[in-house]
């Protein structure tokens, strides 16, 4: 294994998992702000769950998001 390669493999990973879930996120928050469900002062929970089967990794992280 090159710890090098598998850095920076990770660390592209990362960025696209990063960009695609904040650009989702406020996606789903302008919607729900839009349509009323949300007002736009609530606490979100949130996780996500880091999933590779090929080596039994499972893990789920779990925050919050304050939208105001």
């Amino acid at each position: 294994m090159n710890e090098d390669t598998l850095n920076m493999e990770v660390r592209k990973y990362l960025k696209k998992v990063g960009v695609t879930s904040q650009r989702e996120i406020e996606h789903a928050v302008a919607q729900a702000i839009e349509s009323g469900k949300l007002n736009g002062s609530e606490t979100l929970d949130v996780s996500m769950t880091l999933d590779i089967p090929s080596i039994n990794l499972n893990y789920n992280i779990k925050g919050e998001i304050d939208l105001e």
